[in-house]
């Protein structure tokens, strides 16, 4: 990978050099770590980029800030980039920029190319991103698919600074919502047999559910059918009838496995699970969300990973049992109450199987382990964290991301989007009517933990407030540029163009210059906070500046020197608006 390092971190590298001598000379602990922050400084008069370093350093090294400061600053090396280094205030190290080398970026980004801005700052550092993991229990909605294309950025945005990620699926494929999702669809499939009976209020009632089962019924034909009065004999009321929807379904369950057998209800209800999990990969693929690994729930249970976890909880001294239920004393550990593990019927928890999939991950050797979950599962983290600590791990290796549910309105009507009913917009159907570009761009616009209310008729129009149209104009506008240069039968010359960099002195062409060299300060400041907006704004004032500029002024003027400086510029602005565009998967388009 070509390397590409930027001002911000050659003063990095520069800063990290006298402190080593310093540690060296004993003047400060050469046992402590020292990060090195380096900000930009909004005030011209202060230079360029400022750090606290004396300021942090000083106490450690009992010396006078200032006086600190004086030392490191007498250790940095002449640099034909820096013309000049104050000291001010209380002991901040100012550095001012040498006004050519802003010049500097546009070659540079010629000679990097698509690997401008990557980097390998986290270099040997293992992370596992697990995202969306939705219950297979039917298709993807707008709102799952916000995780999925945070998850997918983040993980993304991680890799392209050096990072080796993991991408994960945690399959929920056991459980009680498997369970009804089963029934349901024999239910369905009993309708498609000419069995005649109500369709339980509680059961997953979605027309995916008809079709899978009719394909059970073409596959099967009647080999699963039962009368539809032995099936509903003696069970509890429904809801509509007066009685409890849970204790209903709850005994068509337990019905279904009954006249089924084991062998048969697992047919029924693997070509469930089967079915939604596939159209789920299909799905995520279509959006450009690929996994390196699809974690079964059902192979925690069956290679026995929740027995041991539960006995390395008990060997650490943190199971109780209490009125015939296993606890985790979680509250011991930070969680605000303790937790059952298992049940006085002698079923493990979801949570046990919780515990036993980060007892895998952690075993799995991973350097960071980053969970996103949408924002209702906020309380869940505390418990997770404690069994972390419980099974004598370092919580700190996990990070958990929060996704707010994107809300769809179509005009003034929000539409609903409840999975059991089967009243809900798929992914699928958002991507049909908006495209993936715009999916993408918008669902990672804002923070994550931020509401977010889609906005259908901005994302699909052709105008400047559409903000993914505007950055993807921004592209092809410089495409129609050079096309234009071909339909004038001029020839480029970027060397010509190097050779009087110097010309572009106007206004906006400084701000592009210093725009373009931040990318790769924001790339891995987007990545290391887990925070893909921070790219989406970025693409965003870039676009915003090149199209200003577009405005204002004349690329293919008669100057061969200044044309050429001008389209060398612009060629920048291109491959750094295609490279983010790329990293994000939104396409990059030559023509609009």
């Amino acid at each position: 990978m070509l390397m590409f390092k930027g001002m911000k971190q050659k003063l990095e590298s520069l800063l990290q050099d006298a402190v080593s001598t310093l540690q060296t000379q004993g003047v400060v602990d050469a046992s402590s770590e020292v990060r090195i922050h380096i900000e930009r400084v909004r005030d011209p008069q202060n230079g360029d980029f400022a750090t606290n370093l004396a300021m942090l350093l000083a106490k450690p090294a009992k010396m006078n800030p200032r006086q600190l400061a004086e030392k490191i600053v007498s250790l940095l090396p002449t640099d034909n980039g820096i013309s000049k280094v104050e000291i001010a205030g209380p002991g901040f190290i100012n550095f001012f920029i040498n006004p050519d080398q802003q010049f500097q970026v546009v070659k540079q980004i010629f000679d990097a190319g698509r690997q401008y801005g990557l980097s390998q700052s986290g270099a040997g550092q293992r992370v596992q991103v697990e995202f969306v993991s939705a219950n297979p229990t039917g298709p993807l909605h707008v709102g799952h698919g916000r995780g999925a294309a945070y998850g997918s950025a983040v993980a993304d945005l991680l890799e392209a600074i050096g990072y080796e990620v993991e991408r994960e699926y945690y399959v929920n494929d056991a459980g009680r919502q498997m369970d009804i999702l089963a029934t349901s669809v024999w239910l369905r499939y009993l309708e498609a047999c000419g069995e005649v009976l109500a369709f339980p209020s509680n059961g997953y009632r979605g027309e995916y559910v008809r079709d899978i089962a009719a394909s059970l019924y073409q596959q099967a034909g009647d080999l699963y059918r039962q009368p539809a009065a032995t099936v509903l004999a003696d069970l509890p009321a429904d809801e509509p009838q007066g009685g409890d929807k849970e204790k209903h379904i709850d005994a068509l369950i337990d019905r279904a496995k009954q006249l089924l057998g084991d062998e048969h209800y697992l047919a029924v209800f693997n070509i469930g699970l089967d079915d939604i999990l596939q159209d789920i990969r299909d799905d995520l693929g279509e959006f450009g969300v690929s996994y390196q690994h699809w974690f079964s729930e059902r192979s925690l249970m069956d290679d026995g990973s929740i027995s041991q976890a539960l006995q390395r909880l008990q060997d650490a001294g943190y199971l109780y049992e209490q009125e015939g239920a296993t606890w985790f004393a979680s509250s011991r550990l930070g969680d605000e109450k303790d937790r059952v593990v298992v049940r006085d019927n002698g079923q493990s928890t979801y949570f046990a199987s919780d515990i036993a999939y980060h007892m895998n991950k952690l075993d799995r050797g991973f350097d960071q382990i980053v969970n996103i979950w949408g924002a209702d599962h906020h309380g869940y983290i505390p418990r997770v964290r404690a069994a972390m600590r419980a099974l004598g791990a370092d919580d700190a290796k996990l990070n958990v991301l929060l996704v707010q549910f994107a809300v769809l309105y179509r005009g003034d009507e929000k539409v609903q989007m409840s999975t059991r009913s089967g009243e809900f917009v798929t992914l699928r159907q958002l991507r049909d009517e908006v495209g993936k570009d715009a999916c993408r761009f918008f669902y990672v616009m804002r923070k994550s933990e931020q509401h977010m209310d889609f906005d259908l008729q901005l994302a699909t129009s052709k105008t400047n407030e559409n903000p993914v149209y505007y950055v993807q104009y921004a592209h092809a506008r410089v495409c129609s540029v050079l096309r234009q240069l071909d339909e004038k039968a001029r020839q480029r010359d970027p060397g010509l163009g190097f050779e009087h960099i110097n010309l572009l002195v106007e206004e906006q062409e400084s701000a592009l210059l210093t725009t373009l060299s931040k990318y790769p300060e924001i790339l891995e400041r987007a990545a290391k906070h887990h925070e893909p907006h921070q790219l989406i704004q970025y693409l965003r004032e870039l676009a915003n500046q090149f199209h200003t500029y577009y405005n204002a002024h004349q690329f293919l003027v008669d100057d061969e020197r200044l044309c050429n400086a001008r389209l060398n510029l612009i060629c920048a602005v291109r491959q750094v608006l295609f490279n983010a565009l790329t990293l994000l998967k939104i396409n990059a388009p030559e023509m609009m």
